[in-house]
Protein backbone atom coordinates (compact mmCIF):
# COMPACT_ATOMS: atom_id res chain seq x y z
CA UNK A 1 0.00 0.00 0.00
CA UNK A 2 1.51 3.33 -1.07
CA UNK A 3 -0.32 6.55 -0.26
CA UNK A 4 0.87 10.14 -0.06
CA UNK A 5 4.39 9.30 -1.12
CA UNK A 6 6.70 10.11 -4.00
CA UNK A 7 7.51 7.39 -6.52
CA UNK A 8 11.30 7.75 -6.13
CA UNK A 9 11.78 5.12 -3.37
CA UNK A 10 9.83 2.53 -5.36
CA UNK A 11 10.67 3.27 -8.99
CA UNK A 12 13.09 0.34 -9.34
CA UNK A 13 10.99 -2.31 -7.59
CA UNK A 14 10.94 -5.36 -9.86
CA UNK A 15 7.27 -5.32 -10.74
CA UNK A 16 5.75 -4.22 -14.08
CA UNK A 17 3.19 -1.99 -12.37
CA UNK A 18 3.29 0.22 -9.28
CA UNK A 19 0.33 2.18 -7.88
CA UNK A 20 0.37 5.30 -5.70
CA UNK A 21 -2.41 7.40 -4.17
CA UNK A 22 -1.99 11.06 -3.25
CA UNK A 23 -4.16 13.94 -2.08
CA UNK A 24 -3.27 17.44 -3.32
CA UNK A 25 -4.58 20.85 -2.30
CA UNK A 26 -5.89 23.38 -4.78
CA UNK A 27 -3.02 25.16 -6.51
CA UNK A 28 -0.39 22.53 -5.74
CA UNK A 29 2.35 22.44 -8.37
CA UNK A 30 4.86 19.78 -9.34
CA UNK A 31 7.92 21.21 -11.09
CA UNK A 32 9.10 19.87 -14.47
CA UNK A 33 10.35 16.29 -14.15
CA UNK A 34 10.32 12.96 -15.94
CA UNK A 35 10.07 9.27 -15.05
CA UNK A 36 11.86 6.19 -16.30
CA UNK A 37 8.49 4.44 -16.21
CA UNK A 38 5.37 5.43 -18.13
CA UNK A 39 2.61 6.92 -15.98
CA UNK A 40 -1.17 6.91 -15.99
CA UNK A 41 -2.77 9.64 -13.88
CA UNK A 42 -6.35 9.32 -12.67
CA UNK A 43 -8.25 11.83 -10.54
CA UNK A 44 -11.42 11.27 -8.53
CA UNK A 45 -11.82 15.02 -8.10
CA UNK A 46 -10.41 18.33 -9.27
CA UNK A 47 -8.77 19.16 -12.57
CA UNK A 48 -5.14 18.37 -13.42
CA UNK A 49 -3.23 20.54 -15.87
CA UNK A 50 -0.04 18.98 -17.26
CA UNK A 51 2.40 20.96 -19.39
CA UNK A 52 5.00 19.41 -21.69
CA UNK A 53 7.35 20.96 -24.26
CA UNK A 54 4.73 20.21 -26.92
CA UNK A 55 1.63 21.66 -25.27
CA UNK A 56 -0.81 21.39 -22.40
CA UNK A 57 -3.22 18.64 -21.36
CA UNK A 58 -6.21 19.10 -19.08
CA UNK A 59 -7.62 16.12 -17.15
CA UNK A 60 -11.15 16.54 -15.74
CA UNK A 61 -12.47 14.43 -12.84
CA UNK A 62 -12.71 10.69 -13.49
CA UNK A 63 -10.62 10.87 -16.64
CA UNK A 64 -6.99 9.85 -17.08
CA UNK A 65 -3.76 11.10 -18.55
CA UNK A 66 -1.15 8.95 -20.28
CA UNK A 67 2.45 10.18 -19.87
CA UNK A 68 5.07 8.14 -21.78
CA UNK A 69 8.44 7.35 -20.17
CA UNK A 70 11.03 10.10 -20.39
CA UNK A 71 8.59 12.92 -21.23
CA UNK A 72 9.31 16.06 -19.21
CA UNK A 73 6.14 17.44 -17.64
CA UNK A 74 4.97 19.79 -14.92
CA UNK A 75 1.64 19.47 -13.15
CA UNK A 76 -0.78 21.93 -11.55
CA UNK A 77 -3.85 21.06 -9.47
CA UNK A 78 -7.06 23.03 -9.95
CA UNK A 79 -9.29 22.34 -6.98
CA UNK A 80 -8.52 19.72 -4.35
CA UNK A 81 -7.37 16.62 -6.23
CA UNK A 82 -7.58 13.00 -5.15
CA UNK A 83 -4.96 11.44 -7.43
CA UNK A 84 -4.08 7.87 -8.32
CA UNK A 85 -0.96 7.09 -10.38
CA UNK A 86 -0.01 3.87 -12.11
CA UNK A 87 3.67 3.55 -13.10
CA UNK A 88 4.45 1.05 -15.84
CA UNK A 89 7.76 -0.45 -16.92
CA UNK A 90 8.34 0.51 -20.59
CA UNK A 91 8.81 -3.10 -21.66
CA UNK A 92 5.49 -4.13 -20.07
CA UNK A 93 3.33 -2.31 -22.60
CA UNK A 94 4.66 -1.36 -26.01
CA UNK A 95 1.47 -0.42 -27.86
CA UNK A 96 0.86 2.95 -26.19
CA UNK A 97 1.49 6.29 -27.94
CA UNK A 98 4.80 8.12 -27.52
CA UNK A 99 3.07 11.40 -26.60
CA UNK A 100 0.85 12.56 -23.76
CA UNK A 101 -2.90 11.99 -24.08
CA UNK A 102 -5.98 12.58 -21.97
CA UNK A 103 -7.91 9.31 -21.96
CA UNK A 104 -11.26 7.80 -21.05
CA UNK A 105 -11.31 5.62 -17.92
CA UNK A 106 -13.76 2.72 -18.10
CA UNK A 107 -15.70 1.62 -15.00
CA UNK A 108 -13.61 -1.57 -14.85
CA UNK A 109 -10.32 0.32 -15.04
CA UNK A 110 -11.55 2.76 -12.41
CA UNK A 111 -12.27 -0.14 -10.06
CA UNK A 112 -8.90 -1.78 -10.77
CA UNK A 113 -7.03 1.47 -10.04
CA UNK A 114 -8.92 1.87 -6.76
CA UNK A 115 -7.85 -1.65 -5.75
CA UNK A 116 -4.27 -1.27 -6.99
CA UNK A 117 -3.29 1.47 -4.53
CA UNK A 118 -4.00 -0.93 -1.65
CA UNK A 119 -1.77 -3.67 -3.06
CA UNK A 120 1.75 -4.03 -1.59
CA UNK A 121 4.50 -2.69 -3.84
CA UNK A 122 6.24 -6.07 -3.96
CA UNK A 123 3.09 -8.07 -4.60
CA UNK A 124 3.17 -11.75 -5.47
CA UNK A 125 2.67 -12.06 -9.26
CA UNK A 126 1.03 -15.47 -8.71
CA UNK A 127 -1.74 -14.52 -6.26
CA UNK A 128 -4.84 -12.32 -6.45
CA UNK A 129 -2.77 -9.14 -6.38
CA UNK A 130 -0.71 -10.30 -9.33
CA UNK A 131 -3.84 -11.28 -11.27
CA UNK A 132 -5.42 -7.90 -10.60
CA UNK A 133 -2.31 -6.05 -11.79
CA UNK A 134 -2.12 -8.24 -14.90
CA UNK A 135 -5.74 -7.40 -15.72
CA UNK A 136 -5.00 -3.70 -15.15
CA UNK A 137 -2.17 -3.96 -17.67
CA UNK A 138 -4.53 -5.48 -20.24
CA UNK A 139 -7.03 -2.67 -19.67
CA UNK A 140 -4.35 -0.01 -20.17
CA UNK A 141 -3.92 -1.20 -23.74
CA UNK A 142 -7.59 -0.34 -24.37
CA UNK A 143 -7.39 3.33 -23.35
CA UNK A 144 -9.33 5.65 -25.66
CA UNK A 145 -7.99 9.19 -26.22
CA UNK A 146 -10.10 12.27 -25.53
CA UNK A 147 -9.75 15.63 -27.35
CA UNK A 148 -8.39 17.46 -24.32
CA UNK A 149 -4.77 18.02 -25.30
CA UNK A 150 -3.74 21.41 -26.63
CA UNK A 151 -0.63 21.15 -28.82
CA UNK A 152 1.34 24.33 -29.38
CA UNK A 153 2.98 25.08 -32.75
CA UNK A 154 6.71 25.51 -33.21
CA UNK A 155 6.41 28.31 -35.78
CA UNK A 156 7.28 31.44 -33.72
CA UNK A 157 4.61 33.75 -35.17
CA UNK A 158 1.84 31.17 -34.94
CA UNK A 159 2.96 30.13 -31.45
CA UNK A 160 2.74 33.75 -30.27
CA UNK A 161 -0.73 34.09 -31.74
CA UNK A 162 -1.81 30.92 -29.94
CA UNK A 163 -0.35 32.14 -26.64
CA UNK A 164 -2.17 35.46 -27.03
CA UNK A 165 -5.41 33.60 -27.69
CA UNK A 166 -5.00 31.52 -24.54
CA UNK A 167 -4.93 34.72 -22.49
CA UNK A 168 -8.31 35.79 -23.93
CA UNK A 169 -9.99 32.76 -25.55
CA UNK A 170 -13.16 33.32 -27.52
CA UNK A 171 -15.36 31.20 -29.76
CA UNK A 172 -15.66 34.21 -32.10
CA UNK A 173 -12.13 34.06 -33.53
CA UNK A 174 -12.11 32.83 -37.14
CA UNK A 175 -9.67 31.32 -39.61
CA UNK A 176 -9.89 34.46 -41.75
CA UNK A 177 -9.01 36.70 -38.78
CA UNK A 178 -5.92 34.68 -37.90
CA UNK A 179 -4.84 34.30 -41.53
CA UNK A 180 -5.06 38.06 -42.04
CA UNK A 181 -3.09 38.72 -38.84
CA UNK A 182 -0.31 36.43 -40.10
CA UNK A 183 -0.47 37.84 -43.65
CA UNK A 184 -1.35 34.47 -45.10
CA UNK A 185 -4.03 33.14 -47.42
CA UNK A 186 -6.81 31.11 -45.81
CA UNK A 187 -5.59 27.97 -47.54
CA UNK A 188 -1.95 28.42 -46.52
CA UNK A 189 -2.97 29.17 -42.93
CA UNK A 190 -5.21 26.11 -42.54
CA UNK A 191 -2.52 23.88 -44.02
CA UNK A 192 0.18 25.26 -41.72
CA UNK A 193 -2.04 25.17 -38.63
CA UNK A 194 -2.83 21.48 -39.04
CA UNK A 195 0.79 20.66 -39.86
CA UNK A 196 2.01 22.49 -36.74
CA UNK A 197 -0.63 21.28 -34.26
CA UNK A 198 -2.19 18.14 -35.74
CA UNK A 199 -5.62 19.78 -35.35
CA UNK A 200 -7.86 21.97 -37.43
CA UNK A 201 -8.16 25.57 -36.27
CA UNK A 202 -11.76 24.99 -35.13
CA UNK A 203 -10.79 21.89 -33.12
CA UNK A 204 -7.90 23.73 -31.48
CA UNK A 205 -10.05 26.78 -30.67
CA UNK A 206 -12.68 24.58 -29.02
CA UNK A 207 -10.10 22.76 -26.92
CA UNK A 208 -8.54 26.07 -25.88
CA UNK A 209 -11.97 27.25 -24.71
CA UNK A 210 -12.42 24.03 -22.72
CA UNK A 211 -9.02 24.55 -21.10
CA UNK A 212 -10.07 28.05 -20.06
CA UNK A 213 -13.45 26.91 -18.75
CA UNK A 214 -12.42 24.02 -16.48
CA UNK A 215 -10.52 25.97 -13.79
CA UNK A 216 -13.40 28.42 -13.51
CA UNK A 217 -15.95 25.63 -13.23
CA UNK A 218 -13.94 24.04 -10.41
CA UNK A 219 -13.88 27.44 -8.68
CA UNK A 220 -17.67 27.62 -8.88
CA UNK A 221 -18.05 30.33 -11.53
CA UNK A 222 -21.59 30.18 -13.00
CA UNK A 223 -21.89 28.41 -16.35
CA UNK A 224 -23.68 31.40 -17.86
CA UNK A 225 -20.80 33.72 -16.98
CA UNK A 226 -18.20 31.38 -18.48
CA UNK A 227 -20.24 30.79 -21.65
CA UNK A 228 -20.70 34.51 -22.32
CA UNK A 229 -17.07 35.33 -21.49
CA UNK A 230 -15.95 32.76 -24.07
CA UNK A 231 -18.19 34.29 -26.72
CA UNK A 232 -20.93 31.67 -26.90
CA UNK A 233 -24.36 32.99 -27.84
CA UNK A 234 -25.97 31.40 -24.81
CA UNK A 235 -25.22 28.87 -22.03
CA UNK A 236 -26.97 26.10 -23.98
CA UNK A 237 -24.47 26.34 -26.86
CA UNK A 238 -21.55 26.13 -24.44
CA UNK A 239 -23.15 23.25 -22.52
CA UNK A 240 -23.73 21.30 -25.73
CA UNK A 241 -20.08 21.68 -26.75
CA UNK A 242 -18.93 20.73 -23.24
CA UNK A 243 -21.10 17.59 -23.11
CA UNK A 244 -19.77 16.41 -26.47
CA UNK A 245 -16.23 16.61 -25.10
CA UNK A 246 -16.75 15.27 -21.56
CA UNK A 247 -19.95 13.25 -21.59
CA UNK A 248 -21.57 15.30 -18.81
CA UNK A 249 -22.80 18.86 -18.27
CA UNK A 250 -20.42 21.59 -17.03
CA UNK A 251 -22.34 22.00 -13.75
CA UNK A 252 -21.33 18.42 -12.91
CA UNK A 253 -17.71 19.59 -12.43
CA UNK A 254 -18.64 21.93 -9.59
CA UNK A 255 -21.06 19.38 -8.09
CA UNK A 256 -18.42 16.63 -7.98
CA UNK A 257 -15.85 19.01 -6.52
CA UNK A 258 -18.24 20.14 -3.79
CA UNK A 259 -19.07 16.52 -2.93
CA UNK A 260 -15.40 15.53 -2.69
CA UNK A 261 -14.52 18.57 -0.57
CA UNK A 262 -17.39 17.78 1.80
CA UNK A 263 -16.31 14.14 2.18
CA UNK A 264 -12.70 15.21 2.75
CA UNK A 265 -13.73 17.66 5.45
CA UNK A 266 -15.85 14.99 7.14
CA UNK A 267 -12.81 12.64 7.32
CA UNK A 268 -10.73 15.21 9.19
Amino acid sequence: MVRNSRIDPFIDVERPLLALGNEYADGHRVDPHQHRRAQLLYGFSGVVLATTPNGTHVMPPERGMWIPPGVTHSVRMLGNVSMRSIYIEPHAIETMPDHCQVVEISPLLRALIAEAVDIPVEYDPNDRSGALMALLLYELARLKPLPLSLPLPRNPMLAQKCQDFLLHPTAHDTIDTWAKHLSMSRRAFTRMFRLETGLSFVEWRQQACLHAALPRLVAGTPVTTIALDLGYKNPAAFTSMFKRAFGYAPREIARRQELYDTLRDDRR
